[in-house]
């Protein structure tokens, strides 16, 4: 209960609340909004008993309570409309950081619990790091966060220059670090990062790291899909056989700027195709190996390679699947249309298929291991310019040509590089092991730019994370003892749904932090990652970030500040995210609307290769000025950013907007929900209805009690409004390899349109298809 409000000689308000004295400042920002801190004239007076100021709450040196601090910040228009701020203060999404003194237990509304504690399973718990974490983080307190925070927005140059300077220049950059033009309405948008700076991204993951003394480390640990089958490779090796590539490529004519079609699995000579582009200055293309035929062949005709590098085979658990046969159904198809690619290098992987198996076209395929190791060791770097392409990644859309995001070098690097060490607390002795394939962005940043070019020893795993069975995973982070885990909270999801026991036999005493990325977690499955796979001492980056950013955006720092279960909490340092409204007007406090950054940051796309209309069209004109995510955002009244969802997974029932992720987590909180995906389906009377796609835990039967009870779950959590019009049972959900939900698929089985269900070859199981249907009316 708030006592009083009382001034002091020391210029702030002393809020008495709950024998916990309360700090804020006077004057911050532009009113009294909840999510905001608030001035004098707010609450310069006895307080209702009912009222709940925002708990701002730092570390206190000793005794009692929690102190509760507000930071005030400064001016910072970035070039917008002046009229469309209602704040003063680029600091107002940090300000209400909280943080509190380790064993300060339970405090009044907010359950917290430290690091080493068991969560309990109330929507409203935090997680508040430990001392001992605390101690040795990289970032150890809220303050430290918003010293570098408040510089990385205020002098951006100069902070991400004086982190630039840590990777080996050529040559330095011009006079200017960045220049950024986000305004449609003033021209063509731009964003240069480093212009002038001459680098490379290999020789700074490789070289450097080797002269530096890490040369002997092991810089990837290659689990195969088969338990028993492993290799490793230092960072010395690594840097021979990416010469050796690089080499051949060289040899057979690939140039500065050339593009490099790669479809390989997660074997190590993944990330050495694309570092071995990378040093010769070739832009690498990734495409994700499971991707179909005709998916390839768009890429391809889109970006017309001198080369494509793939593998005859793949194992996926028990199952082998043929690549070199896509590869070749590919190329045919872009022969038809006039492209024509030179050379097909194949890898042959032989746990999977032998080369006496392959279909092989003479004259065009060679085989890897006949090459490539007959060339020389090293290799010179071709040294490029900060903004010189370095990667094309496509993104598929559900409809129309898959768009081609264009990352270049120098920012690129630097931001991947940064957001990795801070955001995992990276230390030299960490074990990283990130899930995802190099087919996604999160390979490309997180699995091999990110960790090699902080000399990271880096597990890329081939197989399926539950083959042979659910607890594949945690046999290999106690095999390699790693440290860190980041992972999808689809595959989370996935391994609860199977059970604890899976999990438990495992000892995993070596993770210190675990991450989650690819969607909003919903807090259930946060609380379960928390709980049980990290034994309630790990905390967890619940990162936010997508193909177009490059890297990190709002995402947890461990030992900061308290996590809650499902938030991704604070923006990166330099990112300055902004929700706004239907008419682009920035939104202070507790609030929710559409997710935008203003100002440019390094790792940021700078367009999508060919059409730079489309870049433009889809990205920019929204909010002119801004840059349009295209995710929905929930801001609590603490400042903690909690994701909704895609925009277009937004449903609008009766006027209701109803974010998908919000009914969705509110459905898998029911006890005997272990997944649910949910679309909008028309609806004759509310314009669009709730469908939602339930898959139950292992051994649960459909029940049309159980049905009942699965809705008034989001009676009770969200209102009446969202109640879902149609749960449909689901033996398994259709996800690509790398557990991506399939949303557009949903869509078509919901509304009936069977005939319109487009390609599911990229699913991990094409057959959950046809169980949906044949359940479409249980």
């Amino acid at each position: 209960m708030i006592m009083a409000c009382q001034p002091h000689v020391d210029g702030h308000y002393y809020y008495y609340y709950n024998n916990n004295v309360c700090l804020s400042n006077l004057g911050v920002g532009g009113g009294a909004s909840r999510g905001s801190t608030v001035g004098a004239s707010s609450y310069s007076k006895p307080l209702n008993k009912s009222s709940s100021p925002p708990l701002k709450l730092i570390r206190q040196s000793g005794g009692g309570g929690a102190v509760v601090m507000a930071s005030s910040g400064c001016n910072n228009n970035n070039g917008n409309n002046s009229k469309k701020m209602k704040t003063e203060s680029f600091l107002r999404h940090v300000e209400s950081l909280a943080s509190f003194p380790s064993g300060a237990g339970k405090i009044s509304r907010l359950n917290a619990v430290i690091l080493g504690e068991a969560l309990s399973s109330e929507e409203n718990d935090i997680v508040l790091p430990s001392d001992d974490f605390s101690r040795q983080a990289l970032v150890p307190s809220p303050q430290k966060y918003l010293e570098m925070y408040k510089r990385s927005v205020e002098d951006p140059a100069g902070f991400w220059a004086d982190i630039a300077s840590e990777f080996y220049w050529k040559e330095k950059w011009g006079q200017r670090v960045c220049s950024e033009n986000l305004d449609v309405r003033k021209g063509n948008v731009k964003i240069e990062w480093f212009k002038g700076g001459i680098t490379n991204i290999c020789y700074n993951c490789l070289d450097r790291n080797i002269e530096a003394g890490l040369g002997d480390k092991v810089a990837i640990y290659w689990e195969a899909n088969d338990p028993g089958v492993d290799a490793t490779l230092t960072y010395s090796q690594l840097l021979q056989q990416v010469c050796q590539l690089a080499n051949y490529l060289k040899d057979i004519g690939v140039k500065k700027g050339d593009a490099v079609i790669i479809y390989l699995p997660m074997l190590m000579e993944l990330p050495i195709a694309m570092l071995a582009c990378a040093r010769i200055g070739a832009v690498h293309s990734v495409v994700f190996a499971g991707f179909s035929s005709e998916s390839l062949a768009q890429r391809i005709m889109d970006c017309k390679p001198k080369v494509v590098i793939t593998s005859n085979a793949v194992k996926r658990g028990p199952k082998a699947i043929h690549l070199k046969d896509i590869v070749d159904a590919a190329l045919d198809e872009c022969a038809k249309s006039g492209i024509s690619v030179d050379v097909c290098l194949t890898y042959e992987n032989q746990s999977a298929m032998t080369r006496e198996n392959t279909k092989w076209q003479d004259g065009r395929d060679i085989w890897w291991q006949d090459v490539v190791p007959k060339y020389p060791t090293k290799c010179e770097v071709e040294w490029v310019d900060a903004e010189d392409p370095l990667f094309l990644l496509y993104t598929s859309g559900s409809t129309g040509k898959p768009k081609g995001v264009l990352h270049t070098t120098g920012g690129y690097m630097v931001h991947t590089a940064t957001t990795f060490k801070y955001a995992f607390d990276y230390k030299p002795s960490d074990v990283y092991w990130c899930t995802a394939d190099c087919g996604w962005i999160t390979g490309h940043s997180y699995v091999t730019y990110g960790p090699m070019l902080n000399g990271a020893s880096v597990v890329v795993f081939e197989g399926a994370p539950t083959y042979p069975d659910s607890g594949r995973s945690w046999d290999i982070v106690d095999k390699y003892k790693v440290t860190i885990f980041y992972t999808a909270p689809t595959l989370v999801r996935s391994l609860m749904r199977d059970g604890n026991e899976y999990v438990t036999r495992y000892s995993r005493k070596s993770l210190r932090v675990l991450g989650s990325v690819g969607e909003p977690i919903n807090p259930s499955a946060w609380r379960w990652f928390f709980n049980v796979v990290g034994d309630s001492r790990c905390p967890i980056s619940d990162t936010w970030w997508q193909t177009e950013t490059g890297g990190f955006m709002i995402t947890p720092l461990p030992g900061a500040w308290p996590q809650k279960p499902g938030s991704a909490t604070f923006p990166f340092f330099g990112v300055q995210p902004v929700i706004v409204d239907e008419k682009g007007v920035e939104i202070e406090g507790e609030c929710s609307g559409y997710l935008c950054i203003k100002s440019s940051w390094p790792g940021a796309f700078r367009t999508l290769y060919g059409d730079h209309e489309r870049y433009e069209t889809t990205y920019f004109k929204p909010f002119p000025g801004y840059y349009f995510t295209g995710d929905g955002c929930s801001r609590d009244k603490d400042g903690y950013h909690w994701l909704t969802g895609r925009v277009d997974d937004v449903i609008n029932v009766s006027g209701h907007r109803i974010g998908t992720a919000e009914v969705e987590s509110a459905l898998v909180s029911h006890p005997q929900c272990a997944e649910a995906a949910v679309v909008g389906v028309e609806h004759e009377v509310k314009g669009q209805g709730i469908y939602a796609f339930v898959t139950l835990v292992e051994g649960v039967p459909y029940s049309e009690e159980l049905r009942k009870s699965l809705v008034l779950a989001v009676r009770k959590q969200i209102g009446a409004f969202a109640a879902p019009d149609k749960i449909h049972w689901a033996p398994g959900l259709p996800k690509t390899r790398s557990g991506k939900i399939m949303r557009r698929i949903l869509r078509k089985i919901a509304s009936r349109q069977l005939d319109e269900l487009g390609d599911t070859s990229t699913l991990a199981d094409p057959g959950v298809v046809d169980q949906l249907i044949a359940l479409a009316d249980c």
